[in-house]
């Protein structure tokens, strides 16, 4: 391995869609994703919405960094995520913004397959 410093103003790569965007930095074989969601964001609505996918397939494991987001199972339960939180999130679910906030979160695993073109649907 050989000394690497990145920084998401210079992502890998940037995935946009309405009201938000993921931007990967890979670096040491590993890809970290940040997430960037404006309010009114909603996932079932910004990135499934092009497939008529309503539940994100993706696992996510990551930290909020700020602003507060909810999350809602396929078998109904519901939490919310505010700064500092760390989550584990299995896949089978929809996630919006809460409040007048933006919401960023960083994602240490999932971050490959999230919003990726070739998979709208996760």
């Amino acid at each position: 391995m050989e000394l690497a410093i990145e920084r998401f103003d210079r992502p890998s790569e940037r995935r946009e869609f309405p009201f938000g965007s993921f931007d990967l930095v890979t670096l040491g074989g590993v890809t970290i994703g940040r997430a960037s969601y404006d309010p009114g964001w909603k996932w079932s609505e910004h990135v499934g919405a092009a497939t008529g996918a309503t539940l994100c397939d993706v696992e996510h494991v990551g930290m909020v960094v700020s602003g507060r987001a909810a999350v809602r199972m396929a078998d109904g339960h519901e939490f919310a995520m505010e700064p500092g939180d760390l989550f584990a999130i299995p896949g089978g679910h929809d996630s919006w913004v809460v409040g007048d906030e933006p919401y960023v979160s960083l994602h240490l695993q999932g971050a490959t397959s999230y919003a990726a073109s070739k998979e709208a649907t996760t």
